[in-house]
Formats: structure tokens, C-alpha cells, sequence
């Protein structure tokens, strides 16, 4: 067995991944900071238009929201009957929203106590670490922050986890409390974005790229801005005009006809305007800088809110969001074995058992629903497909198929 690392390395190491996920996090809650445009702009008049962009929270909900959960397939433990219990619904949006953010999230599995049912909770990747075990996707140990002051952010319930162990410490109440289970694994299950081998823990939806041309788009924004309003009101200039002479610079600037009488010399001023600035080159940066977001995130224009060709059919919908469909599927084969880990250990716990992994979750396997719901001609034309397929091959495509192809559930079909 190999040598633990210990809940005092497992607080340094979440110290220092903490900061990195905190950011991703600030750029999708859209709480970005100031951006210095330098000395071409002063620093009050870029403050005063200081723009806020939503491109990171659009790359990270496209995809979320395209990742469904319809059930759970085979197997000898009732996988959908354990996450019934603990509010689907939310607990899947919740884990994988929070894995495409920073890259991972843990469901933590409390005892159940005087529930029937192990009781799951998500736990953001800024709040959890652990040693991850990179044959099974568990963890070999692993720590939580369960709870913060809301004022200091300060630490006030944690817990360190051990194989059939859980240690809990409660920082106001003065108290240490150790739940012991039969589970072969700690009871901190992640649920990881993309891993590989050098970065088991995954990769952030919110990349270093999408971070940087953001605040590109920030800039671009907020020049446009300032810009905007010598656009509105065009600069003027006077030459010639005597000291003694009254003039209103407020009205000039809004007035659309400037009155000048002649000096005791008979001299007159001369009144001239500036070029009218244009808003054409920031608005094609601007659009040179959302290719790039697209090509990074495998949206497109029109997803960012810049009106384009819309696609004349679902197929072409799709066509143009095919590397988005491939970030998907590879999502979901991410998600799929943590949720099914975070399962198989709560079967654990519920029946006391120390189950064998291979044997629990080799043969099951997580139901997604379509990632592009089909049309009315897809329907048409996968029922044509199928029907010449199972005329060819009887019996080759079911009722779980058809499913998995379109989402939508027979009439008499029964939850998995």
C-alpha cells in the first residue's frame, strides 16, 4: 500500500490549486476585474466604461447544457435508485457545471445515518484535493472544506478521507468525529474534465486562451466605448478667438450651430471639426477576436450573439457545431465512470458492504441523452434507417437504441 501524504500536505496542495479555480470561477460569474488601457486613455474615462463580458460562462453552459443524465444500463447495483435519492437532477447539473469550470468537482458521500439512503453532496474543485488513483479514477485519500465563514472565508468544518474512514473536524463546535464504513475507497469521489496522464485532475472548459482573448474582447469594448462618444458629438475647434470673448464649451458640445460676432478689429474666428471617429475597426477586431473564442471553444458566431447566416437545417446545426459534439462525447465519457464510482461507493455504504469494484461497474454504464435533439425529419429518417436495418437484421435495433438515438422514451418503456 503506498505511503499516505497526510491531511497537512492535502491542505497545502488544495491552497495552491485553490487560486487557479477561484479565477476560472471569477471569469464565469463575470466578477472580472479593471483593465488598464494604458496612457492613451485615462484612467478615470476607461474606470467610468469598464466593460463586462459573458463569453466564458456561453463556452461553459453551451456544453453543460447538452450533458444529460437519462439513466444508468446494466450491472448488478440499481445505480438510478441511489442518485433518486439525492436530487438527480441537481447533483449531475451541479457536478458537471462545476468540473467544466475548474477542471474537476468531488461528490462527497456522508453516512447515512437515520436516512435509508447515503446521503451525496457536490463539492467545488477550490473546496477538495486528493491522490488520485489513475486505474480506477478513486482516490486514495482526500480532503473537503464542508464549510466557510461567510465573512472570513475561514475554515470552519472539515474532512480527511481514508479508505472506510472519514474524519470530520468542526472548528467552532471543538469537535472531531471519525465515520468508519466498509467502502474500499474514500467516500470523495472526482468528477474529472478531460484527464490525461500529466494532468489527471483535468483541464478547465475556461483556458488559459479563452481567459486572455476575453479580455482582448474587454478592451476592444470599452475603446469602443470612449470612442462612442466623440462619434455622438463630434469635436470642434475655434481659432481666433479673442481673450475677452465668452464661451460655453458645455453648450458647444451639444449645440448644432455656433453664433460668433466680429471683434472691434473686425476679425471673426474660424470654427473647423475634427474627422468624425469610426466605430468600423473596433467592431472588426472585435469580431476578429470571437473567430478566435469560436475556434478555441468550438462555438460559433452566432452562439456569441453575432448575427450570421443562420443554418437552414438541424443537420446543418449540427454541421457547424461538430467540434462542439466531439467535446461532448468526450465529456461524457469523462463524467460517466465518476458518477459511476461515485455510485458503486455508495452502494457500499448503504449495504455495508465492501463490494468489488470490477464487478459492480464493468458492466454498467451511464444513459446519456442525445447531445442535438432531432427534428422532425431526423425522426423520418432514422425510422426509415432502422426499419431497412432490422429487415436485414431482425431484431438489431430495440427500444434502448432508439432511445439513445433520439431521446425519446417508448410509450410503455420502463426505467432503467
Amino acid at each position: 500500500m503506498t505511503a499516505l501524504k497526510g491531511k497537512a500536505y492535502l491542505q497545502r496542495k488544495l491552497g495552491l490549486k485553490r487560486i487557479r479555480v477561484l479565477t476560472r470561477y471569477d471569469y464565469y460569474d463575470q466578477h472580472l476585474s479593471y483593465i488598464d488601457l494604458g496612457k492613451l486613455i485615462p484612467k478615470q474615462l476607461s474606470a467610468k466604461y469598464n466593460s463586462v463580458l459573458g463569453w466564458c460562462t456561453t463556452s461553459v453552459d453551451s456544453l453543460a447544457d447538452r450533458l444529460t443524465v437519462a439513466g444508468f444500463d446494466g450491472g448488478d447495483i440499481d445505480f438510478t435508485e441511489i442518485y433518486r435519492c439525492n436530487n438527480p437532477d441537481i447533483l449531475f447539473d451541479s457536478a458537471i457545471l462545476s468540473a467544466l469550470i475548474g477542471s474537476c468537482s468531488f461528490i462527497y458521500i456522508a453516512d447515512a445515518g437515520t436516512r435509508n439512503c447515503p446521503h451525496m453532496q457536490v463539492i467545488d474543485g477550490a473546496n477538495a484535493t486528493g491522490i488520485l488513483d489513475p486505474t480506477t479514477g478513486l482516490l486514495t485519500e482526500g480532503y473537503a472544506v464542508l464549510s466557510r465563514d461567510a465573512d472570513t472565508d475561514a475554515v470552519t468544518m472539515d474532512a480527511y478521507f481514508l479508505p472506510g474512514e472519514t474524519q470530520i473536524d468542526d472548528f467552532v463546535a471543538n469537535t472531531h468525529t471519525v465515520y468508519r464504513t466498509k467502502a474500499p475507497a474514500p467516500l470523495l469521489v472526482p468528477i474529472i474534465y478531460r484527464p490525461d496522464a500529466r494532468r489527471p485532475f483535468g483541464h478547465s472548459r475556461i483556458s488559459r486562451a479563452c481567459m486572455n482573448l476575453t479580455n482582448q474582447a474587454r478592451a476592444i469594448i470599452t475603446r469602443a466605448d470612449v470612442t462612442a462618444e466623440f462619434y455622438s458629438y463630434p469635436q470642434r475647434y475655434v481659432l481666433g478667438l479673442s481673450d475677452d470673448a465668452e464661451f460655453d464649451g458645455d453648450k458647444a458640445t451639444i449645440s448644432s450651430f455656433l453664433a460668433f460676432g466680429k471683434d472691434e478689429d473686425r476679425d471673426r474666428p474660424q470654427v473647423g471639426q475634427f474627422n468624425q471617429q469610426s466605430m468600423t475597426p473596433h467592431l472588426d477586431q472585435l469580431n476578429a477576436i470571437a473567430s478566435a473564442f469560436c475556434g478555441e471553444t468550438g462555438l460559433t458566431l452566432n452562439d456569441l450573439g453575432f448575427e450570421k447566416d443562420n443554418p437552414s437545417s438541424a443537420d446543418a446545426i449540427k454541421a457547424s457545431h461538430e467540434s462542439l459534439r466531439l467535446q461532448a462525447k468526450k465529456a461524457q465519457r469523462c463524467f460517466g465512470t465518476g458518477f459511476l464510482n461515485a455510485g458503486y461507493l455508495a452502494a457500499c455504504v448503504w449495504d455495508d458492504t465492501a463490494y468489488d469494484r470490477i464487478y459492480a461497474v464493468s458492466h454498467s454504464s451511464v444513459k446519456w441523452s442525445p447531445i442535438f435533439e432531432p427534428d422532425a425529419s431526423q425522426l423520418s429518417g432514422v425510422g426509415d434507417a432502422v426499419g431497412k436495418i432490422n429487415t436485414a437484421i431482425p431484431g438489431y435495433f430495440d427500444k434502448c437504441s432508439l432511445e439513445y438515438l433520439t431521446g425519446i422514451k417508448a410509450a410503455d418503456g420502463n426505467e432503467q
